[in-house]
């Protein structure tokens, strides 16, 4: 059985100070959920906006996954499938907390 559905979502990007934060909003039909990054540009090192919009929306998209895993996993458990391993884990070079 085929099907096509469409999922809605928006990404907000601001920046102030050499850091960008985003926000991305997910509407699936039956969810609507919100991811969160942000990225700061090291004092020494020369501001390119486009390289903080990138990293912080990594990072925003990287949370809105893992959410999205965690829903998944819960359905999973509920239809009797439960994964054997689950792994919500970041990548190590893209937590929110580091100073670019």
């Amino acid at each position: 059985m085929s099907h096509t559905i469409e999922w809605k979502t928006r990404v907000y990007l601001f920046e102030e100070d050499r850091t960008t934060k985003v926000r991305v909003e997910l509407d699936t039909g039956t969810n609507r959920l919100t991811g969160h990054g942000t990225a700061r540009c090291n004092p020494a090192d020369e501001d390119v906006p486009e390289i903080g919009d990138e990293l912080a929306a990594a990072r925003a998209l990287e949370e809105l996954a893992a959410q999205l895993k965690r829903i998944a996993y819960g359905d999973m458990v509920r239809a009797g499938t439960a994964p054997r391993e689950v792994s919500l884990t970041p990548y190590s070079g893209w937590l929110n907390d580091a100073v670019m």
